[in-house]
């Protein structure tokens, strides 16, 4: 038994410290966006049913000793792709491909086969421990599974990532695969030998002990239904919640690990006792909870206080989960079919996890399935309690109506205030106008990814080409390139927004623009005047501003900006000490480098000194604050300026404005191969 339950640790924990792994490696590439992470558990949850469906097939149709053959043959042939993941960077993508595809068939090609042969562990380690102890009940090892998978994901961030550069987490993961592969065989081959049902005989030809009993009798199609529908809703509150509170409330790196522990948190107590579930406390404080989220949803009260909306939210999504697999549990069938158990498990989170991170960008213009699935566990809990007292219905039925409107009010108030709103990979953006441009001299024109500004234009025609938001012209970078006394100034910009940067363009100037996401844009240009207003001769690129400055020749830069979000994350890897390289061999000598650090949750400044001391660089910081009487179109900005040359920050402006950026020696060097996150949070 013991030799069982560390098999199905090992292999629980290994399937998901992966999962942080290696996207944690591929997120910059892709706009460092929490679609990457949606992205990725899609493709998790696919491959795990694909393992489930193995483990279901080769259990009901092969007898013991050929699915034994089979499944060591198999881990044999999956230690030849481990090399793979050490290799992930052949897959950085150029910049016109399709984001989800190219995350799929990477993750397809590095990790997966050997991420199908850990998801079948739990459930084929079960059907061996079932044969060999016939007596015994084998759903506890599933609650055991889960608990591994939680003490992987948060030891990530805790005690690996801080510590150990990405290569040698490759190689650490790596070897623990190949214990597995032992483990795993060893505990194939004793389930064999210590079979108590003939081990040459497919399990159809054969009948199991107890096949008589009522308990025996297979799941009714509208049980097959029900363990599908309480699967995905589950699995499609996570993925939903996560886009909402890491896009719409705070974009704090790896919040994402919270909703996904809470999730395997509900499976672990709910399957390793009946008694963790009480169905009428969860129904009752699931009800309340519902109908606070779901207004929460429109109110700003909670959207733009974290302190509420977090805890709101998580809780909110435990106690969901709790229901959805607390009534899981109450269905669950003999051992018998357990893998069929398991497979309907697997399919129903497949297809929640397809709906968020593959289908909704392509159907939806918002993240409208929140409260989809607000709506939709309401009608679950709705339909499982039909037969309850009239007065539970009557309740039932309100809190469903509820939901449904707080829902409809939620996309009603987010199309009605926004002239253009649209969604792909990168997330929602929306552009709205604040105030009439026919009545009022100070109405402008805002972007907005997320609840993070990303430039705004007046609509004034004498003062369109105004810098705003972040770029005034006493912020880090307004006097960076206002004080380049090159005739004419080369300047690269990496992130567009609304292209603001563009009106310090002079005529003979030149401003090479990167961006990621081509609705971006788009909108720069449709719906915004910025770029087209420029005396300057402006150049778009699509595609990672990093790859793109790692293939081009040298460009010569007079000031390269810094400046690309994803809501308000980073793309880390333009943060390392490669990176400042790659950005050196594009300037003059005396170029400045600008790094946008304004924000909410990260203390990036001494990072970005950090690597600028590491290469000999002088680095400043300069902090603007405009005041309303300066001029309310102004944001507060913060902006770390890096030079080879240390004389160019001797210039009056910059001066008088730049201070020294705050040192942290006991902050490690970030890296391509390390950075730390959680070490910066403010």
């Amino acid at each position: 038994m013991r030799l069982y339950a560390v098999t199905i640790f090992v292999s629980a924990f290994l399937l998901f410290l992966v999962q942080p792994l290696i996207a944690k490696q591929i997120l910059p590439w892709f706009g460092g966006s929490s679609a990457v992470w949606t992205t990725c558990l899609v493709f998790f949850q696919s491959v795990l049913l694909a393992g489930y469906a193995y483990t279901d097939w080769t259990t009901r149709r092969l007898a013991p000793r050929r699915q034994v053959y089979l499944h060591i043959g198999l881990l044999v042939a999956s230690l030849a792709v481990l090399t793979q993941l050490i290799g992930i960077d052949a897959w950085k993508p150029a910049g016109d491909e399709d984001p989800v595809l190219r995350i799929l068939g990477l993750l397809l090609v590095t990790i997966g086969l050997p991420y199908l042969l850990l998801s079948t562990t739990g459930p084929l380690v079960q059907a061996w421990f079932a044969r060999t102890f016939t007596n015994a009940v084998p759903y506890r090892l599933f609650a055991l599974s889960n608990l591994a998978s939680m003490l992987a994901l948060l030891s990530y961030p805790i005690a690996i990532e801080p510590w150990v550069n990405t290569v040698a987490q490759s190689w650490g993961w790596s070897v623990g695969y190949l214990a597995f592969v032992v483990l795993c065989s060893v505990a194939a081959v004793y389930g064999l030998r210590s079979s108590s049902v003939p081990v040459d005989v497919a399990p159809t030809r054969y009948a199991p002990a107890g096949s008589d009993a009522p308990a025996d009798a297979p799941p009714t199609w509208s049980t097959l239904l029900m363990w599908l529908s309480l699967a995905a809703t589950g699995s499609l509150l996570l993925l939903a919640l996560t886009n909402h509170i890491t896009q719409n409330i705070a974009s704090v790196p790896f919040l994402w690990i919270v909703p996904l522990s809470l999730y395997l948190l509900t499976f672990i107590l709910c399957f390793d006792s009946q008694g963790w579930y009480r169905r009428t406390t969860l129904l009752l404080l699931g009800a309340a909870l519902l109908c606070a989220m779901a207004w929460g949803l429109h109110s700003n009260e909670v959207t733009l206080n974290i302190k509420i909306a977090i805890p709101l939210y998580c809780t909110g999504l435990f106690v969901l989960c709790m229901f959805c697999h607390g009534e899981l549990t109450l269905l669950k069938p003999s051992p018998r079919y357990l893998t069929t158990f398991y497979l309907m498990i697997s399919l129903g989170g497949a297809l929640g996890g397809l709906l968020v991170g593959v289908l909704a960008p392509y159907l939806f213009n918002g993240y409208w399935e929140l409260g989809i699935g607000f709506t939709l566990v309401a009608l679950l809990a709705l339909v499982r309690l039909r037969r309850a007292p009239i007065y539970v219905l009557v309740i039932a039925v309100g809190v469903l109506g509820f939901t449904g409107v707080q829902s409809g009010i939620y996309v009603k108030e987010k199309l009605d205030d926004a002239l253009m709103i649209q969604r792909n990979f990168y997330g929602v953006v929306r552009v709205k106008d604040f105030g009439d441009p026919a009545t009022d001299a100070e109405a402008v024109r805002s972007l907005v990814h997320g609840v993070i500004l990303h430039g705004e234009q007046r609509l004034d025609p004498a003062r369109r080409m105004d810098p705003t938001s972040y770029y005034g012209v006493r912020s880090g970078v307004g006097l960076a390139i206002a004080n380049s006394d090159e005739e004419p100034r080369h300047v690269g910009v990496i992130g567009l927004g609304t292209g603001t940067l563009a009106t310090y363009g002079r005529a003979g100037d030149r401003f090479r623009m990167y961006e990621i996401n081509p609705q971006v844009i788009d909108i720069a240009r449709t719906w915004f005047s910025f770029l087209d207003g420029s005396k300057a001769k402006i150049d778009v690129v699509l595609g990672d501003a990093r790859l793109q400055l790692e293939r081009e020749p040298a460009q010569a830069f007079d000031v390269l900006v810094i400046d690309a979000f994803s809501s308000d994350s980073i793309p880390t890897h333009l943060i390392t000490r490669e990176a400042m390289q790659v950005y050196l061999r594009h300037m003059k000598p005396d170029g400045v480098v600008a790094f946008h650090v304004t924000n909410r949750f990260l203390d990036l400044p001494p990072v970005v000194r950090r690597i600028a001391d590491e290469l000999n660089l002088t680095s400043v910081i300069v902090s603007d604050e405009p005041t309303e009487r300066q001029d309310r179109f102004l944001s507060s900005s913060d902006w770390v300026l890096v030079s080879r040359s240390a004389r160019i920050f001797e210039r009056p402006a910059l001066k008088e404005a730049a201070q020294p950026v705050e040192a942290r020696p006991q902050w490690r060097l970030w890296t391509d191969d390390f950075n730390n996150l959680f070490q910066i949070l403010k």
